[in-house]
């Protein structure tokens, strides 16, 4: 196992050094120009040269790809022009925030998802098979942003349920202490219980809203997976064995069901980091989608490519989990690798 993680590790570099071609050319073939943006609308035709021989457009696109690719080597992923900090520092800082929104509402999806798919698989027909086909056909339909301005408009504005959809925290709340950067975690490790209560109150609307949206697919391969398991032969054998139901069901059915809805769950997953910016822009929260969106507005390229790079870097560790997570549900897989 420890070779096969090895030999993936090995085989991603490729595919990431694709990543950054592709991302440098495509943010140089975006319209706008960084240099008029940053020189101001009353810039002078020599201030934006001027501008631009700072930022090393002026050069020719092999030489800036050339001079982007050493710095990276150096561990430098170049400087925000619009905060003027680097980039790796911006996207340390904003990840946790991303990191533990999509986290939660992955969990609260995985704690819908799995027992209504194995309830409608087990009761096809039946009144909660309906209610499952009805809330993945609703997950599926609506989109991200119109759930999240839902949710606040009718929490938040009609009832006062939810506080306001304005970051991570209220203004009157004070950040815990730096540890994880997941601010549920670093203040249950300081034992503030008030500002773990604020952190999770403001967490609520867009967790809920990414979870409704990954809901469905996990649902779906859930109820998928499992009847196709139930009918098997071995499943039958398993029951005039005389076993026990429940056993039947999650020693044998739901275990070799798994592989599929794992598969699903890491392509939800990776899904998330890259799709969650709608939602942070409705929310206000501060994270790597919305700030490489801001960067892209801005025309800014070293944001808008790190944050494809940290982007891609992350799938490949996530398909690295995943697999070590096949072989630790079935000992096959551990065999093939």
């Amino acid at each position: 196992m420890f070779q096969a993680i090895i030999k993936r590790l090995v085989g991603a570099l490729p595919a990431l050094f694709g990543v950054i071609v592709v991302t440098f050319i495509l943010t140089r073939a975006l319209p706008g120009d960084p240099a008029a943006y940053f020189a101001g609308p009353a810039g002078s035709q020599e201030a934006i040269e001027e501008v631009r021989a700072k930022l090393g457009l002026d050069r020719s696109l092999p030489e800036q790809f050339v001079l982007y690719l050493r710095d990276l080597a150096r561990g430098d992923w170049g400087n925000s022009l619009t905060t003027g900090q680097p980039v790796l520092t911006e996207l340390a800082e904003r990840l946790p925030a991303s990191l533990e929104l999509t986290l939660v509402g992955l969990v609260l999806a995985v704690i819908i998802a799995i027992p209504l798919g194995v309830l409608a698989a087990t009761r096809p027909g039946s009144w909660i098979d309906h209610l499952c086909r009805g809330i993945t056909t609703a997950g599926v339909s609506l989109p991200t942003f119109f759930t999240g301005l839902l949710l606040a408009y009718v929490f938040y504005f009609l009832l006062g349920w939810a506080p306001s959809p304005l970051g991570r925290l209220d203004p009157y709340t004070t950040a815990p202490d730096f540890v994880t950067g997941f601010y549920l975690i670093d203040s249950l490790l300081a034992g503030d219980g008030e500002t773990f209560v604020a952190a999770a109150s403001q967490l609520a609307l867009p967790a809920i809203t990414l979870a409704l949206f990954v809901l469905a697919p996990l649902a779906r391969m859930t109820r998928a997976s499992m009847l196709g398991v139930l009918s098997a032969d071995f499943i039958r054998t398993a029951r005039a064995s005389g076993l026990h139901p429940f056993k039947v069901l999650f020693t044998y059915a739901f275990r070799n069901a798994l592989l599929p809805v794992l598969t699903t769950l890491g392509m939800v997953f990776s899904f998330l980091l890259g799709s969650n910016v709608l939602v942070e822009k409705v929310f206000a929260w501060p994270g790597i989608g919305s700030f490489a969106i801001e960067a892209l507005v801005a025309s800014d390229y070293a944001p808008v490519q790190g944050f494809v790079l940290a982007m891609a870097l992350l799938y490949v560790l996530l398909n690295l989990l995943i697999d070590v997570a096949y072989g630790l549900v079935d000992p096959r897989a551990r065999l093939e690798a």
